[in-house]
Protein backbone atom coordinates (compact mmCIF):
# COMPACT_ATOMS: atom_id res chain seq x y z
CA UNK A 1 0.00 0.00 0.00
CA UNK A 2 3.01 2.29 0.00
CA UNK A 3 2.20 2.94 -3.65
CA UNK A 4 -1.29 4.13 -2.74
CA UNK A 5 0.14 6.48 -0.12
CA UNK A 6 2.61 7.83 -2.64
CA UNK A 7 -0.10 8.33 -5.27
CA UNK A 8 -2.28 10.18 -2.76
CA UNK A 9 0.57 12.47 -1.76
CA UNK A 10 1.43 13.09 -5.41
CA UNK A 11 -2.17 14.04 -6.20
CA UNK A 12 -2.64 16.27 -3.18
CA UNK A 13 0.80 17.82 -2.72
CA UNK A 14 4.23 16.92 -1.43
CA UNK A 15 4.11 18.77 1.86
CA UNK A 16 5.24 16.44 4.68
CA UNK A 17 2.58 15.12 7.06
CA UNK A 18 1.93 17.25 10.10
CA UNK A 19 0.71 15.86 13.39
CA UNK A 20 -1.38 18.97 14.00
CA UNK A 21 -3.45 18.16 10.92
CA UNK A 22 -4.92 15.00 12.42
CA UNK A 23 -8.38 15.90 11.13
CA UNK A 24 -7.17 15.32 7.57
CA UNK A 25 -5.95 11.75 8.11
CA UNK A 26 -7.29 9.25 5.65
CA UNK A 27 -7.15 5.54 6.35
CA UNK A 28 -6.21 3.65 3.19
CA UNK A 29 -8.13 0.51 4.12
CA UNK A 30 -5.93 -2.50 4.82
CA UNK A 31 -2.78 -0.40 4.73
CA UNK A 32 -0.98 -0.16 8.06
CA UNK A 33 0.13 3.35 7.07
CA UNK A 34 -1.99 6.45 7.12
CA UNK A 35 -1.63 9.24 4.61
CA UNK A 36 -2.14 12.82 5.65
CA UNK A 37 -3.90 15.12 3.26
CA UNK A 38 -2.38 18.59 3.26
CA UNK A 39 -4.65 21.36 4.46
CA UNK A 40 -5.00 23.28 1.22
CA UNK A 41 -7.97 25.07 -0.34
CA UNK A 42 -8.14 22.29 -2.95
CA UNK A 43 -8.66 19.52 -0.40
CA UNK A 44 -9.87 20.98 2.89
CA UNK A 45 -13.38 22.11 1.91
CA UNK A 46 -14.36 18.96 -0.04
CA UNK A 47 -12.98 16.68 2.69
CA UNK A 48 -14.67 18.64 5.46
CA UNK A 49 -18.02 18.42 3.72
CA UNK A 50 -17.62 14.83 2.43
CA UNK A 51 -16.69 13.57 5.90
CA UNK A 52 -19.39 15.77 7.43
CA UNK A 53 -16.97 17.69 9.60
CA UNK A 54 -14.94 14.63 10.54
CA UNK A 55 -17.68 12.04 11.18
CA UNK A 56 -16.29 9.97 8.32
CA UNK A 57 -13.06 9.43 10.25
CA UNK A 58 -14.85 7.49 12.98
CA UNK A 59 -12.98 4.16 13.06
CA UNK A 60 -16.00 1.86 13.53
CA UNK A 61 -18.91 2.41 11.15
CA UNK A 62 -18.32 5.90 9.76
CA UNK A 63 -21.67 5.71 7.91
CA UNK A 64 -23.44 5.06 11.19
CA UNK A 65 -21.57 7.99 12.75
CA UNK A 66 -22.75 10.24 9.90
CA UNK A 67 -26.33 9.03 10.31
CA UNK A 68 -26.21 9.65 14.06
CA UNK A 69 -24.85 13.16 13.48
CA UNK A 70 -27.77 13.84 11.12
CA UNK A 71 -30.28 12.56 13.68
CA UNK A 72 -28.74 14.64 16.49
CA UNK A 73 -28.83 17.75 14.29
CA UNK A 74 -32.46 16.99 13.42
CA UNK A 75 -33.34 16.58 17.11
CA UNK A 76 -31.61 19.87 17.95
CA UNK A 77 -33.35 21.71 15.10
CA UNK A 78 -36.71 20.28 16.12
CA UNK A 79 -36.23 20.94 19.83
CA UNK A 80 -34.90 24.49 19.67
CA UNK A 81 -36.29 25.83 16.39
CA UNK A 82 -39.41 23.64 16.05
CA UNK A 83 -38.10 22.52 12.66
CA UNK A 84 -40.12 19.98 10.75
CA UNK A 85 -40.22 18.27 7.39
CA UNK A 86 -39.95 21.50 5.41
CA UNK A 87 -36.66 22.35 7.13
CA UNK A 88 -35.20 18.93 6.34
CA UNK A 89 -36.35 19.16 2.72
CA UNK A 90 -34.68 22.57 2.39
CA UNK A 91 -31.46 21.27 3.96
CA UNK A 92 -31.42 18.34 1.52
CA UNK A 93 -31.92 20.64 -1.47
CA UNK A 94 -29.29 23.11 -0.27
CA UNK A 95 -26.68 20.42 0.34
CA UNK A 96 -27.40 18.12 -2.61
CA UNK A 97 -25.07 19.70 -5.17
CA UNK A 98 -22.28 20.48 -2.65
CA UNK A 99 -22.52 16.86 -1.42
CA UNK A 100 -22.13 15.47 -4.95
CA UNK A 101 -19.24 17.86 -5.62
CA UNK A 102 -17.41 17.05 -2.37
CA UNK A 103 -17.96 13.30 -2.83
CA UNK A 104 -16.58 13.48 -6.35
CA UNK A 105 -13.51 15.47 -5.28
CA UNK A 106 -12.79 13.08 -2.40
CA UNK A 107 -13.26 9.99 -4.56
CA UNK A 108 -10.86 11.41 -7.14
CA UNK A 109 -8.29 12.41 -4.53
CA UNK A 110 -8.31 8.95 -2.98
CA UNK A 111 -8.61 7.17 -6.31
CA UNK A 112 -11.18 4.86 -4.66
CA UNK A 113 -14.82 4.23 -5.52
CA UNK A 114 -17.21 5.35 -2.77
CA UNK A 115 -14.59 5.87 -0.03
CA UNK A 116 -15.78 4.93 3.45
CA UNK A 117 -14.89 8.34 4.84
CA UNK A 118 -17.55 10.00 2.66
CA UNK A 119 -20.63 10.24 4.90
CA UNK A 120 -22.40 13.35 3.63
CA UNK A 121 -24.57 10.93 1.63
CA UNK A 122 -25.70 9.25 4.86
CA UNK A 123 -26.60 12.65 6.31
CA UNK A 124 -28.82 13.52 3.34
CA UNK A 125 -30.38 10.04 3.29
CA UNK A 126 -31.13 10.24 7.01
CA UNK A 127 -32.84 13.62 6.63
CA UNK A 128 -34.81 12.27 3.67
CA UNK A 129 -36.01 9.42 5.89
CA UNK A 130 -37.34 11.97 8.40
CA UNK A 131 -39.58 13.43 5.68
CA UNK A 132 -41.73 10.32 6.09
CA UNK A 133 -42.43 10.96 9.77
CA UNK A 134 -45.92 12.32 10.43
CA UNK A 135 -44.77 13.42 13.91
CA UNK A 136 -41.30 14.02 15.27
CA UNK A 137 -40.64 12.41 18.64
CA UNK A 138 -38.10 10.02 20.14
CA UNK A 139 -39.84 7.02 18.54
CA UNK A 140 -39.71 8.48 15.03
CA UNK A 141 -36.11 9.62 15.38
CA UNK A 142 -35.11 6.13 16.53
CA UNK A 143 -37.22 4.42 13.86
CA UNK A 144 -35.85 6.73 11.16
CA UNK A 145 -32.29 5.98 12.20
CA UNK A 146 -32.81 2.20 12.29
CA UNK A 147 -34.81 2.07 9.05
CA UNK A 148 -32.33 4.18 7.13
CA UNK A 149 -29.36 2.12 8.32
CA UNK A 150 -31.24 -1.08 7.40
CA UNK A 151 -31.98 0.06 3.83
CA UNK A 152 -28.55 1.67 3.40
CA UNK A 153 -26.78 -1.57 4.33
CA UNK A 154 -29.25 -4.00 2.72
CA UNK A 155 -29.71 -1.99 -0.51
CA UNK A 156 -32.77 -3.80 -1.94
CA UNK A 157 -33.56 -3.44 -5.64
CA UNK A 158 -33.06 -0.93 -7.27
CA UNK A 159 -30.98 0.95 -4.67
CA UNK A 160 -27.82 -0.96 -5.54
CA UNK A 161 -28.11 0.13 -9.18
CA UNK A 162 -27.74 3.80 -8.21
CA UNK A 163 -24.15 3.10 -7.16
CA UNK A 164 -23.35 2.65 -10.87
CA UNK A 165 -23.95 6.33 -11.53
CA UNK A 166 -20.71 8.27 -12.01
CA UNK A 167 -18.60 9.50 -9.08
CA UNK A 168 -20.35 11.62 -6.44
CA UNK A 169 -23.73 11.26 -8.10
CA UNK A 170 -23.66 7.50 -7.45
CA UNK A 171 -22.32 7.96 -3.93
CA UNK A 172 -25.19 10.27 -2.98
CA UNK A 173 -27.98 8.72 -5.08
CA UNK A 174 -27.95 5.27 -3.49
CA UNK A 175 -28.29 6.77 -0.01
CA UNK A 176 -31.11 9.03 -1.14
CA UNK A 177 -32.86 5.96 -2.54
CA UNK A 178 -32.34 4.14 0.78
CA UNK A 179 -33.72 7.20 2.55
CA UNK A 180 -36.77 7.18 0.29
CA UNK A 181 -37.49 3.52 1.07
CA UNK A 182 -37.10 4.19 4.80
CA UNK A 183 -39.31 7.29 4.56
CA UNK A 184 -42.05 5.26 2.89
CA UNK A 185 -41.95 2.65 5.67
CA UNK A 186 -42.02 5.43 8.27
CA UNK A 187 -44.97 7.10 6.50
CA UNK A 188 -46.95 3.85 6.33
CA UNK A 189 -46.15 3.08 9.98
CA UNK A 190 -47.41 6.52 10.99
CA UNK A 191 -50.64 6.13 9.00
CA UNK A 192 -51.24 2.82 10.78
CA UNK A 193 -50.79 4.54 14.15
CA UNK A 194 -47.65 2.61 15.08
CA UNK A 195 -46.04 5.69 16.64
Amino acid sequence: MAGATGRLRARLGTRPPCVTQALWKIDLGSSPGIATVPNSPKTSLPLTLATFFGCGYFPWGPGTAGSLAAVFIAIALHTWLHAGRLTFAILILLLLYPAIWASTRTERALNTEDPGIVVIDEVLGQWLTLLGASALNWKTFLAAFLLFRLFDIWKPWPIHRFENLPEGTGIVADDLAAGLYAALVLLISGSLGLY
